[in-house]
């Protein structure tokens, strides 16, 4: 037994013993290479030749904290702005900082302060962090922080208020082949959450859920009307991921506040940001912001930033993105027509969820004995040579390759998934005949 207190995405499996990694594929312990298929963190694969050349020469650089002045810094907001929103004049500035979690419970914070309210509206199934009132408002109720066993489970005090706002419903695939419900019906109640809100948080992926533009577009009216902020949670799908600069540009609207984290420095490097537009930024002015931390936009993080702004613009990963997009949506729909245990499909650009039949994920709190299908399904595909993500769930799988896999290796990626949920047909094929 190690010393290491050890977390795991796949419940009930042992996490991969990774030694190494190169390009879009891992290096385990055993000497096998798998495929690297759902790893949010990192957008350049392993071992990417420009990114390592720029931290070699960051590393001879001086530790600068927060409260000091930095050239690094202020180039990499430049570089950011240039690279990450051409045309988009709206925004203002950004604020470097350590992570996701981080990135929203400022925001959030910041949102409360304002407006003065203490609520916070997020949508179904959110997963925003495990810090402060990024905790507060992730209510996939397994990711709670707590502990939890079979027959004992343990969750921490809960701090804001949190009203939640229905899903979308759109998906690629759904093996009840159920149309949305209108958008007018399902939002009716939104309004009057969005009155007693300092913030309304949207994320464009977590549980499966995938946000088209009129969607958020018609919330973020409701929010402006409402007085409550809109934060675009960007930490997943920001610069690359969905196919484009941000996600929220498949709609008109644009947020007050965006958060970034996971790929922004290539993943390399923990770093993440607040983008604030240019409005927020007036509304601060002549206010005193105390808000810091010691390694927020280190010298090491932004030459990161940098150096993963220029490949992003250099290697035209977006354009690759997109064209991978088609590809894995035309196929991944035929393997949801194939598998009687798939439920539903859903995604963008290079992030897609799988979610199987079994259990509703309300009712999980990661306190169950057995292993879920979905991180059976998940050792079968590590078997077969890939890594598949479940995030924990009991029934949902993702993908998320970093943005340099070749087509070749797409394919590859997605006949494993084919040949893994071989694995849940059976499981669901014994419990209809059980039924």
């Amino acid at each position: 037994m190690g010393r290491l207190l050890r977390t795991g995405l796949n419940a009930g499996t042992e996490a991969p013993r990774v030694t190494g990694g190169e390009g879009a594929f891992f290096i385990l312990a055993d000497g096998r290479r798998v495929l690297d298929g759902s790893n949010t963190g990192g957008p350049l694969g392993h071992g990417h030749p420009k990114l390592i050349a720029a931290l070699r020469e960051a590393a001879s650089l001086p530790m600068v904290n927060e409260g000091w002045n930095w050239s690094g810094r202020d180039q990499a907001a430049e570089d950011f702005f240039r690279v990450a929103l051409p045309g988009e004049d709206w925004a203002g500035a950004i604020r470097f900082c350590l992570s996701g979690s981080e990135a929203n419970d400022i925001a959030l914070s910041l949102a409360q302060a304002i407006t003065g309210r203490p609520a916070i509206a997020t949508r179904a199934r959110a997963y925003h962090g495990l810090v402060g009132l990024s905790r507060d408002v992730t209510v996939q109720p397994h990711w709670h922080g707590g502990l939890a066993a079979p027959g004992a489970t343990r969750r921490p005090f809960a701090g804001a208020p949190v009203h939640i706002l229905p899903p979308p419903e759109g998906a690629l695939y759904r093996s009840d082949g159920a149309a949305p419900a209108p958008l007018e019906k399902s939002l009716e109640g939104a309004p009057a959450m969005l009155a007693r809100s300092a913030a309304m948080i949207l994320d464009y992926t977590q549980g499966g859920f995938y946000h088209d533009g009129a969607y958020q577009d018609a919330l973020a009216g409701m929010a402006r009307e409402a007085g409550c902020l809109w934060i675009a949670d960007e930490v997943v799908t920001g610069l690359g991921r969905a196919g484009r600069r941000f996600a929220f540009q498949g709609g008109a609207s644009r947020p007050d506040i965006v958060t970034l984290g996971k790929g922004l420095g290539g993943g390399m490097v923990p770093v993440a940001a607040v983008l604030f537009s240019a409005e927020m930024v007036e509304r601060m002015q002549g206010s005193a912001w105390q808000n810091y931390g010691t390694l927020r936009g280190h010298p090491m993080a932004m030459a990161a930033v940098s150096a993963y702004l220029r490949i992003l613009e250099e290697e035209a990963l977006l354009d690759r993105v997109a064209a991978l997009e088609t590809l894995f949506a035309g196929r991944l729909e035929e393997i949801g027509r194939r598998h009687p245990s798939v439920a539903r499909i859903a995604g963008q650009g290079l992030h897609w969820t799988i979610e199987l039949h079994g259990p509703a994920w309300q009712n999980w709190l990661a306190d169950t004995a057995e292993a879920p299908t979905a991180s059976l399904v998940a050792a079968e595909a590590l078997s077969l040579g890939a890594v598949i993500g479940t995030s924990g769930e009991q029934t949902s799988l993702f993908l998320a390759p970093p943005l340099i896999i070749s087509a070749e290796d797409s394919e590859r990626l997605l006949a494993i998934l084919d040949q893994s949920l071989d694995l849940a047909d059976r499981a669901h094929n014994q419990q209809e005949t059980i039924r």
